[in-house]
């Protein structure tokens, strides 16, 4: 019968002992009452009759058993995996012992050894001058430059975890750091270049060398840290002086499209003038041995006229004339007149009209179609006269 039936709780006791209402229940109650539920579960005995001599040694076992698999438990809980973008760095009393790669690892328990998971492969961002709200940070970007002018200058930095081990102990806060250092040395680099240099053709090697100097102070640190990217993303004046500024900048543009337009007007010009001096300087070298040419020409047939004189010089010379008639009439206007040997007439030609046209081709006039002025015999008779002496030479 439970205790608690009707009937069966007279006194008012509880499962604990008959203490009534007097106070809580015994602690030794309780332990007995553990280990003799242990016991039964274990293979104990449960009687009360023996409980003095089997009962002790029960729970002894049921204890050790319980020891045991806290041990094993204890000792499964070493069991740990890392993950292949991951390195395991594990530590026994808090000092260092090994680096451990991605895949299943067992170490000695808590409190004995520990491990520090650390992310190898995430790239982490430091930015420099960089506002929460996509502004500037005027503490961080205002910087000096070798001329004691004041620029406005954002950097971003990309770096990944290459030595967990040191990531996690040679220094206190790696990232601190990296901001650190980073600002230092580029403020250290900005105040060694002047402000034209940094804003015209000083960024790509302020980049470059800051990169290099900060790696050598991550090294030299051994935060375990390494560079993957630096860029300066941004290079103003301050706000104060940015429209002057701009105004400076739009004259140094237009400076330099001048320039440019310059440039390629010489390579336009130049070219041309050095063509149409070349082409004159061999026309001129060409009219000057044409000339030559010409001259011995002319000295080499004078000398073969000169021979042929000397062995005819009758027949050279009517030859002479005949060439030099030649040549001279080639080049004038000329009109040929058929004049009867009977004809006793005056001839009147109207030589300024039939000479008119220059590109006329000499014309033959028949005096049978042209009116003749009546005269005397005497002029007639002349004018033949004069007409068949001309022949005659």
């Amino acid at each position: 019968m439970a205790w608690n039936e009707p009937g069966n709780n007279k006194d008012n006791k509880d499962p604990w002992g008959n203490r009534g209402n007097d106070g809580p229940p015994d602690l030794d109650d309780i332990i007995k009452d553990m280990k003799r539920k242990l016991g039964g579960l274990f293979g104990g005995n449960t009687s009360n009759n023996d409980s003095s001599s089997d009962g002790g040694g029960g729970s002894s076992i049921a204890l050790g058993l319980m020891i045991l698999v806290a041990f094993i438990v204890w000792l499964l809980s070493g069991i740990y995996i890392v993950q292949p973008a991951e390195r395991g760095v594990e530590m026994r009393f808090g000092a260092y012992t090994e680096t451990t790669m991605p895949g299943p690892h067992w170490h000695m328990p808590y409190p004995i050894e520990r491990v520090e998971k650390v992310d190898v492969s995430r790239v982490r961002t430091v930015n420099i001058g960089f506002g929460q709200t996509g502004g500037s940070v005027s503490s961080e970007a205002l910087m000096l430059t070798k001329d004691e002018n004041i620029i406005e200058l954002k950097v971003e930095v990309q770096f990944h975890v290459e030595s967990a081990a040191d990531y996690l102990f040679n220094v206190v806060n790696p990232d601190l750091t990296l901001r650190q250092m980073t600002e230092s040395t580029v403020r250290e680099i900005v105040g060694k270049t002047a402000m034209d240099e940094v804003f015209k053709t000083g960024r790509a090697a302020m980049v470059s060398k800051a990169e290099v100097t900060l790696q050598k102070l991550l090294a030299d640190y051994g935060t375990g840290l390494v560079i993957t990217n630096f860029n300066m993303p941004d290079i103003q004046p301050p706000p104060q002086v940015q429209e002057a500024f701009a105004d400076v900048v739009k004259a140094d543009a237009d400076k330099e499209s001048q320039i440019l337009e310059a440039r390629a007007y010489a390579k336009d010009i130049v070219p041309r003038a050095r063509g149409k001096a070349t082409r004159t300087i061999q026309e001129s070298e060409a009219y000057q041995n044409q000339i030559i040419a010409k001259a011995r020409g002319e000295s080499s047939r004078f000398s073969q006229v000169l021979t042929e004189y000397e062995k005819a010089p009758a027949i050279t010379k009517e030859r002479l004339y005949l060439d030099t008639m030649e040549h001279v009439y080639s080049r004038s206007q000329k009109v040929l007149v058929d004049v009867s040997k009977d004809s006793n007439n005056v001839l009147y030609l109207p030589l300024d009209r039939m000479t008119g046209t220059a590109s006329r081709p000499p014309t033959r006039i028949d005096l049978g179609t042209l009116a003749y002025p009546q005269t005397g015999t005497t002029s007639t008779n002349s004018a033949s006269t004069d007409a068949r002496s001309r022949r005659g030479r």
